[in-house]
């Protein structure tokens, strides 16, 4: 949902555009109709006048035909029409009224005037197209049909509707015309994050988004030169490091006294050990993109972080289920858990460590002091506890590295002297 918001932001004021357009023209389909209808209706006052005369007066019926048809006003006599026409018709306005009339009577010799109100009805009606005007009298009633009059057609508010209907939906797609490379940029981010380096942003147009995109692809060409130049500069280093490391190992093999020999070949392991740790250390920043998942039983990746470490066993106590496994890189994971080892081989008083398997936590315990500053300091690079000791601080940040890479957390905790760091396993850890 969060993804699209600006799209459903975008279809959200379409929406209501459009049925706030829609709602507006009903409204004004209606009053129009109406205020139509009102105004047609006038012609009834004629036509009840007309009429009054013509029972006033007794006049005949060609006469009163002949006065309506001034008008454009045909009676309709036959009354199977006329049932016709109200069976199918429509009111579209009635109202009644009152007429007086007056009379002159002799008595006495005298003239007395006399006056008598009467109701007439008036009523408009739709019938197939054509416009009925029915007038009912006290004694009588006709029903007349207009010549001239039509039902009300909305033609031109339903140009002017769809006509603005058809502007908002243009516009509608014009937007989401404009924003679709947008899509295709998150995309492709997303993809570039993910670790693609061959993604390409160039857009063509000259347009913001095109601008924008233009502007990611210089970006991306020079984080790409950059890797590269790094990528180039630590193999350079690894191997030209690795080259004499190789030819000591070899020359330690001459040294004659046992002592010493096993004491170069130390150094040099430990100095192979920190090159490749290196390398690992570069990986760390761009977030292992290349790792080895599988299952493996913890032991042996105990086993292997302690031959990493070159301790002697008996300095390592170790408590985990033979059946225990964990899904990780063996690699990555067993250079996080030696990386532990080390870190108690440096600041343990009695250089042991203990390591142990509670659920789905590994516990890495050891004595000494308590860390005087928060865990987060100490997982950033170049940081440690004593300045002094011979190490570059990035043996925890490593750890919480290769631990990311496994949706795994690390933390600490501090009891009755012992310091415990723990390795939190997501939920396919077993």
């Amino acid at each position: 949902m969060r993804q699209n918001a600006v799209l459903l932001t975008i279809l959200f004021a379409f929406t209501v555009t459009l049925a706030s357009v829609t709602y507006t023209f009903i409204e004004f389909y209606k009053l129009n109709k109406t205020q139509y209808y009102h105004n047609i209706f006038t012609k009834y006052s004629v036509i009840t006048q007309i009429y009054r005369e013509h029972m006033l007066r007794h006049t005949s019926v060609t006469m009163l035909d002949a006065n309506l048809a001034v008008y454009d006003l045909t009676p309709i006599h036959d009354e199977i029409k006329i049932n016709n026409i109200f069976e199918s018709g429509e009111i579209l306005k009635k109202e009644g009224f009152e007429t007086v009339s007056e009379t002159f009577m002799l008595h006495d010799q005298n003239f007395i005037q006399q006056q008598s109100i009467q109701d007439i009805r008036a009523t408009m009606l739709e019938s197939k197209g054509k416009i009925y005007f029915f007038i009912e009298s006290w004694k009588s009633r006709v029903l007349l049909e207009d010549d001239t009059l039509k039902p009300y057609v909305a033609y031109n508010m339903f140009v002017a509707y769809t006509t603005t209907i058809g502007i908002i939906i243009i516009s509608y797609i014009l937007i989401l015309m404009r924003i679709h490379p947008l899509r295709r940029l998150r995309v492709k981010i997303a993809r570039f994050g993910g670790g693609d380096m061959q993604t390409s942003f160039r857009m063509k147009g000259s347009d913001e988004i095109a601008l924008l995109g233009n502007e990611l692809e210089n970006t991306r060409l020079n984080i790409k030169a950059l890797l590269e130049s790094r990528s180039l500069f630590l193999r350079n280093i690894m191997h030209e490091l690795k080259t004499p490391i190789a030819k000591g190992r070899i020359s330690a093999e001459m040294v004659e006294n046992p002592k010493h020999k096993e004491r170069f070949k130390n150094i040099f392991l430990r100095l192979e050990s920190l090159i490749n740790e290196f390398a690992l250390i570069e990986e760390v920043t761009i977030g292992f993109k290349h790792t080895d998942i599988a299952e493996y039983r913890l032991i042996d990746l105990v086993d292997e972080a302690i031959d990493q470490a070159m301790i002697e066993p008996d300095h390592v106590s170790v408590k985990v289920d033979s059946s225990s496994k964990v899904n990780v890189d063996f690699k990555l994971f067993s250079t996080a858990i030696k990386n532990m080892i080390d870190n108690a081989m440096k600041y343990s008083p009695d250089k042991k460590i203990s390591i142990r398997k509670y659920a789905d936590e590994i516990w890495f315990e050891s004595h000494g002091d308590k860390l005087t500053h928060p865990l987060t300091f100490y997982v950033e690079p170049f940081t440690k506890e004593h300045p002094a000791r011979d190490s570059f601080g990035l043996g925890l940040y490593l750890v919480n590295g290769i631990l990311k890479a496994h949706n795994t957390i690390l933390a600490y905790e501090y009891e009755n002297g012992v310091n415990r760091f723990i390795f939190v396993l997501n939920t396919g850890g077993k």
